[in-house]
């Protein structure tokens, strides 16, 4: 399992997203900064040990209504080629030094390993606990044999998530739900979901699809 070091960063997390969620296509926001916390997530291991994933939940409290936003991370000690449009920004860590944070849905580690958990393959960590798994994340593919996949062959915006389309035995649309809503924890009439929990605003632990997996045309 990944190590998860307990030191500073520089800009933080939250501070690198305030001004890139309002560029997204996806963000539901009012046009005015984000006030912005973390309330939930899990990540996942790189099986080579050199990026690290991480699934936020942060929460937008500038509005009327909180609004949940799910971002998909990757941090890298190197920049990803041809990757300069995912770019979130870069931030120094007291212990690994300087470190490049992608939108996730861009990188071939998260999306592999997001398939992998999918099919079971891999699971789900906790996210800020050394060594411990988070068994709140549910997930589920229909069918079997479905090997593995070699990162993202194409990715668009769609309202309020993103697409990724991804090719095993058969190619299959993997939709990043971006603004999460509670409820729905069986995925709806698709092949596969999803689900994991965060902190509501009375610290409530509520639950919501992540990520649905549906058909798609080669």
């Amino acid at each position: 399992m990944a190590v998860i070091h307990q030191t500073t960063l520089s800009p933080t997390k939250l501070e690198l997203l305030a001004p890139w969620l309002p560029a997204q296509p996806w963000y539901a926001g009012d046009g005015t900064t984000p006030d912005l916390s973390k309330s939930g997530g899990f990540r996942l291991d790189d099986p080579e040990g050199e990026v690290g994933m991480e699934f936020m939940v942060a929460t937008d409290s500038s509005g009327a209504e909180p609004i949940h936003y799910h971002v998909p991370f990757t941090y890298r000690g190197a920049p990803l080629p041809g990757a300069d449009h995912a770019l979130i920004g870069t931030l120094e860590h007291g212990v690994l030094g300087k470190r490049w944070v992608y939108d996730g849905t861009h990188d071939p580690v998260l999306v592999a390993q997001l398939f992998a958990l999918l099919t079971g393959e891999t699971e789900a960590h906790a996210q800020s606990v050394n060594d411990a798994l988070d068994p709140t994340v549910h997930a589920r593919l229909t069918g079997t044999g479905h090997g593995t996949v070699p990162g993202p062959a194409a990715v668009t915006p769609a309202p309020a998530a993103t697409d990724v389309l991804v090719r095993s035995t058969r190619p299959l649309l993997l939709r990043v739900h971006r603004v999460l809503t509670p409820g729905g924890t069986d995925g709806g009439a698709t092949q596969g979901h999803i689900s994991a929990t965060w902190t509501g605003p009375a610290g409530e632990q509520t639950r919501g699809v992540f990520l649905t997996v549906h058909e798609a045309s080669d």
